[in-house]
């Protein structure tokens, strides 16, 4: 097929995608016609370029990704199906599952009080003879709560992974599509369904469709809707809590671009960004849900990431050395543009100043970096016994920002993990943060005295306070990700600029809250500030400081 500047294949030819287009794109069946908008309306902008959409024929191979100027448009099930999980990828849009039911549910209050869980709804699905409100509320309400659903196999089968169960299908109302299902919903108070969130949008009001309400999920199935499972009231708070991984992940499926290894041509990372932006809008038009703006702004600022490879003899090294001159000028520059900026945002701050304890952050010269430890951007640290062992914790910077832990979550030995999957949880009074394995192999020791003192982690990070024991798969390519120690201070000046600046947006987000944080120039922070901060706080500081596909490396120095 053919459209305008922009030609459709019928399945994948890597020979075929070397043709000289401006750029080449491997698309996942069900992602087609989206692929195919966002190549028509790009090419109507820009008529000099050139694009060749590759629809993929089941799994994709994962040679497809690693040939010179291909990118593609998947969903993160085809990462694992294709074994391409190591290729370079960006979320750019998702497809999200939710149950929903009737404003005037006259169980209203008691649904948002506790919310239903997994459980529930698997009971309530598998039985159709339970299909009653006090089946969902586990409760004694006999009233019937009508099931509608829609014959979607996508839809079933993410809700069957959710469930942990293959659905039953008897005894519901079948309707032929969404449509048909939300004004059903909208007839019947008791009635419940699932839908794609798109399918609930006021486009216009940036809202919720009128009459129809999300149903809260009791993610820990504990009887109540905890405080960091409040986020179906409006649609800001639900995407935010997609994002930071609030909502049932088997209900996410995300829409990636991937590629062998991150595009660096102008025309390329030119439309990605541009799919970013304006592209967001057909996302919703084709029953997918757009990305949060800042999500978006920190997806497109990693596009201008230059990727350094490893250093080359000759000439290539002689290459290496003038672009990273380059690459440094326009860091200085940027850093210099940046530090005016953040001088005159704080010059002009008006903040309470409230002197509670004696103590000071030890600002970046005080923060201990250990030689011979290398160093992850998540604040966790590893390093290589004599025995093959990799010892791993939090780095000094972490316990200092969050204060006195009071108890911790650790995997069990015998645990194989992969780099950059949640490795530990740091609690204090309720608030946690989540952390990420530096390296990947198989736990053969965690610290049993964290489970009796998990104060050892504040005052003795890099000795007594260690997390595990790992016996590593993938050192040798692991460790060249990580800092070592003058790396590592380099990283933690920006860490620092940047921990000033998101504490000045949580003091200008609490109205009336007095924070003891000194933002003048030269200021000090106090030790332990995450201490004195609510959960909403510590959960953006996980988003902006810990989660690896969250943070924007702007400053990065190679």
């Amino acid at each position: 097929m053919s459209y305008g500047s922009f030609s459709v294949m019928a399945s994948v030819n890597p020979d075929e995608t070397n043709s000289g287009d401006s750029i080449r794109v491997v698309s996942a069946p069900e992602l087609l016609t989206l692929s195919e908008k966002w190549a028509a309306e790009y090419n109507r902008l820009n008529p000099d370029v050139k694009i060749k959409i590759v629809q993929a024929d089941g799994k994709i191979p994962a040679a497809t990704f690693f040939r010179e100027g291909v990118i593609g448009f998947v969903p993160d099930n085809y990462l694992a199906a294709a074994e391409i999980e190591s290729a370079w990828k960006m979320v750019v849009g998702r497809d999200v599952i939710v149950p929903v039911m009737n404003a005037n549910n006259p169980f209203l209050a008691e649904i948002n009080d506790h919310g239903i869980s997994a459980g529930s709804l698997k009971m309530f699905l598998s039985d159709p003879d339970s299909r009653t409100w006090g089946t969902l509320l586990g409760g004694v309400q006999k009233d019937k709560a009508s099931y509608y659903m829609l014959n979607d196999p996508s839809l079933t089968s993410n809700l069957s992974l959710f469930l942990e169960k293959d659905i039953v299908t008897e005894g519901g109302t079948g309707v032929g599509n969404s449509d048909e299902l939300i004004a059903a919903i909208r007839k019947d108070p008791y009635a419940i369904g699932f839908c794609r969130l798109a399918n609930i949008l006021d486009a216009d009001n940036q809202a919720f469709t009128a009459n129809i309400r999300l149903i809260p999920v009791d993610r820990n199935n504990n009887g109540t809707l905890d405080y960091n499972e409040k986020i179906y009231e409006d649609l800001g708070a639900f995407s935010r809590g997609i994002w930071i991984g609030k909502y049932p992940r088997s209900l996410v499926t995300n829409i990636y671009s991937v590629s062998g290894v991150q595009p660096t041509g102008v025309k390329e990372t030119a439309f990605l960004k541009w799919v970013l932006s304006d592209g967001q809008k057909f996302l919703g038009n084709n029953g997918f849900s757009d990305l949060l703006v800042a999500e978006r702004q920190s997806a497109a600022d990693r596009l201008y990431i230059t990727r350094v490879s490893p250093l080359q003899a000759g000439s290539d090294f002689s290459l290496l050395k003038a672009a990273m001159a380059i690459l440094g000028l326009i860091i200085v520059a940027g850093f210099i543009a940046d530090a005016a900026f953040r001088y005159n945002r704080r010059k002009n701050l008006v903040m309470n100043v409230v002197t509670t304890s004696p103590l000071s952050f030890p600002g970046e010269s005080g923060i201990k970096v250990p030689a011979g430890l290398y160093f992850d951007k998540t604040h966790t640290w590893a390093f290589m016994e004599k025995s093959g062992v990799v010892t791993v914790g939090i780095d000094d910077f972490l316990q200092h920002v969050t204060g006195p832990i009071s108890r911790i979550r650790m995997k069990g030995e015998g645990k194989k993990i992969k780099k950059g999957e949640p490795i530990l949880s740091i609690i204090q009074n309720g608030k946690q943060l989540h952390l990420y394995a530096p390296v990947s192999g198989t736990i053969t020791e965690q610290n049993s005295r964290l489970e009796e003192n998990s104060t050892l982690i504040n005052e003795s990070p890099y000795g007594e306070g260690w997390i595990y024991k790992i016996e590593p798969s993938n050192w040798i390519n692991e460790n060249q990700l990580l800092f070592m120690a003058d790396r590592q201070r380099q990283f933690l000046k920006k860490e620092f600029l940047r921990l000033k600046d998101f504490l000045a947006a949580a003091v200008n987000g609490q109205e009336g809250n007095l924070i003891p944080v000194v933002l003048q120039d030269g200021g000090e922070i106090k030790d332990g500030i995450l201490s004195d901060m609510g959960p909403e706080v510590w959960e953006d500081f996980q988003t902006n400081f810990i989660d690896p596909s969250r943070q924007v490396w702007f400053y990065e120095i190679f």
